[in-house]
């Protein structure tokens, strides 16, 4: 999967950057909050050398210029060459490691970058073209990575670091066409909600860019609600 995700990360940088250079940098991007294209431009050339330097990488600073794809495409680079040129299976600091003390060993691997990137990248990619009207193509397999994601990494870590509490119930989310997956950290007896939809749907609903509105849900609502909300930071 490690070159699978470069060669998905490649193609997301290219396809944001194309997309960028298509709309006003003013757009705004609902989704995000108050973020204008710009905003999330730069915010994703901010992850991408940062990334590439918790990977092992130089460090990078990058100043935005007037030019605000060149600037993108810049940081892109950056990150790309980066995790190409390095060792996938060389453990470094990766979002599985950050409250582990420095002398222990690391649990993740310079491969961990690729998939967060891709999908980091893929989001934001979706949401820059639905802002502009635009249409996104991804399989049902993309969507379903970047909700297992969720699941397996990033609402995990927000329990582990007490950013949020433990969900007290039990989240099933099952897409039509996949093994469904269980939101971290209910207790075995706690009341189930299932959710069901597309791989897209789930994902855009795991990633805080869909209402459980809009799907199947056998269960409590309201629940489903508290136990997604800071699911992702």
């Amino acid at each position: 999967m490690t070159v699978a995700h470069l060669e998905r990360l490649r193609d997301y940088q290219r396809r944001f950057a194309e997309t960028l250079g298509e709309v006003s940098p003013e757009l705004p991007i609902p989704t995000c909050g108050e973020w204008t294209a710009r905003d999330l431009a730069l915010h994703l050339a901010d992850i991408y050398t940062w990334a590439a330097h918790r990977a092992g990488g130089a460090r990078v600073r990058l100043e935005p210029g007037q030019d605000l794809v060149a600037h993108y495409r810049t940081a892109a680079a950056v990150l790309l060459t980066t995790l190409s040129e390095l060792d996938p299976n060389q453990a470094c600091w990766t979002l599985l490691d950050d409250d582990r003390p420095a002398d222990e060993p690391r649990i993740g691997t310079r491969a961990f970058w690729h998939r967060r990137q891709a999908l980091e990248t893929m989001v934001h990619l979706w949401d820059l073209r639905t802002a502009a009207g635009l249409a996104t193509a991804f399989t049902p397999a993309e969507w379903w990575d970047c909700a297992d994601e969720v699941v397996t990494v990033m609402q995990p870590r927000q329990v582990r670091l007490a950013r949020i509490a433990p969900p007290s119930t039990r989240v099933v989310v099952v897409p039509s066409d996949a093994e469904g997956l269980v939101l971290d950290g209910a207790p075995p007896s706690a009341p189930v909600v299932r959710v069901s939809g597309t791989a897209e749907d789930l994902a855009l609903l795991l990633w805080g860019r869909r209402s459980a509105e809009l799907l199947a849900v056998d269960g409590d609502r309201a629940a489903l609600a508290d136990a997604l909300r800071g699911a992702v930071p």
